[in-house]
């Protein structure tokens, strides 16, 4: 009887276990990535042709960190490779959570609080040699990019350089609806404090690194940390080599001094992936308006997000009315989307949907060549001139 009542309890615990690994994730990811039910955006036949005919990218996903198959269509989350082709993206760039602290907020986290992504590698069965170190988790994270490109090459293609670049607009131009995906890095404590890891991950295909995320690290202060701090002497090592890789510096998350530290020692456009105007949308996680020009006077771009604590109103309509006040400050050169899907916000439109921010963007008066400038041009601009030969 015991043995049986043994088994019992085994056979229960390993049915669990498989209920949990199964469904759990998806649960998780739901709830974290919200989307807004809404009736069906209305787009002109000007605004459809028009959106047909841009090229399209945005600066930050985090849909990597998800238990999803990117190659299918899903039913939650903001971003999969037929959905970017629904909405006529031509590039993206996937950036890599490797770390994120328990309770995280926009005002000040520790770097020493409980981790979140440890279990959820726990929780999605990662390599287990990722579960407890940053670069193992971002190198897995770009291992499955990697994959899909070599299942699906017809569907998406990992952009490492210009030729890359200029092959993929190419076959664009001609009919393809190839996605470019580039890799980066939410922070560079995926480096965990060696510089040697910067190598590893320029070798698996990272292009793009912010420096910070919501905590301090090894490179230096962020936004969301304890001090405010600027580059340390490790974070100014990095930078310098990052240059010399030609990776593409990101300041999204980073201290203003951290920004205005990283401006003062390169002579390269650095981007700020994933924002909002202060002046347009008072939140702590917008960058002052002058530290905004300061980028923008690198020959960089600013990366428009599309929720609600950076635009203050996260509808096509209140995008756009993001862009336009971002033009206004640093003139329509230097502004991008970038969106932040699948990075634990609530949108009201999807990958899918973008044709709704074109028709938004028509509605506030936009030219079609500012249009195409905003919505993907500028970012071609930059990846032009900073991607490696």
């Amino acid at each position: 009887m015991l043995k049986r009542i043994a088994g019992g309890i085994a056979i229960l615990i390993v049915l669990g276990a498989v209920l949990f690994f199964t469904f759990a994730p998806g649960i998780v990811e739901k709830a974290q990535n919200g989307y807004v039910a809404h009736a069906p955006y209305a787009i002109s036949p000007e605004a459809q042709r028009l959106h047909d005919r841009l090229v399209i990218g945005d600066w930050h996903a985090d849909s990597l960190m998800w238990k999803r198959d990117l190659l299918e269509r899903g039913d939650r989350g903001h971003v999969d490779f037929p959905r970017l082709q629904e909405g006529n993206v031509a590039i993206q760039v996937f950036t890599t959570v490797t770390k994120s602290p328990a309770g995280q907020n926009y005002a000040e986290n520790s770097a020493e609080t409980r981790d979140n992504i440890t279990a959820l590698a726990i929780g999605q069965l990662w390599p287990v040699k990722s579960w407890f170190d940053l670069t193992e988790r971002g190198l897995y994270m770009a291992d499955r990019l990697t994959r899909y490109a070599e299942e699906a090459p017809e569907v998406v293609r990992v952009i490492r350089t210009k030729s890359d670049l200029d092959a993929l607009l190419a076959a664009r131009a001609e009919g393809a609806r190839t996605i470019g995906a580039l890799l980066g890095s939410e922070g560079g404590h995926i480096l965990e404090g060696d510089i040697a890891n910067l190598d590893r991950i320029f070798d698996a295909g990272f292009r793009l690194m912010g420096l910070t995320h919501f905590f301090d690290n090894a490179l230096g202060g962020s936004l969301h940390g304890e001090g405010g701090a600027g580059l340390t002497d490790f974070g100014r090592q990095v930078v310098a080599e990052m240059v010399e890789r030609h990776m593409i510096i990101d300041l999204a998350h980073a201290s203003p001094q951290m920004a205005h530290d990283v401006v003062a020692m390169t002579d390269v456009p650095v981007i700020l992936s994933h924002t909002g105007i202060r002046s347009h949308c008072e939140a702590h996680r917008n960058f002052e308006d002058d530290l905004m020009r300061e980028i923008a006077g690198t020959g960089g771009v600013i990366g428009v997000g599309y929720w609600e604590d950076v635009t203050c109103d996260a509808t096509p309509a209140g995008i756009a009315r993001t862009i336009v006040a971002a033009v206004d400050l640093v003139g329509v050169d230097h502004v991008s989307l970038g969106s932040d899907y699948d990075g634990s916000v609530e949108v009201h439109m999807d990958s899918s949907e973008l044709a709704a921010l074109t028709q938004a963007l028509i509605d506030e008066g936009l030219s079609d060549d500012d249009i195409a400038a905003v919505m993907g041009g500028n970012m071609v601009r930059v990846l032009s001139e900073l991607l490696p030969e």
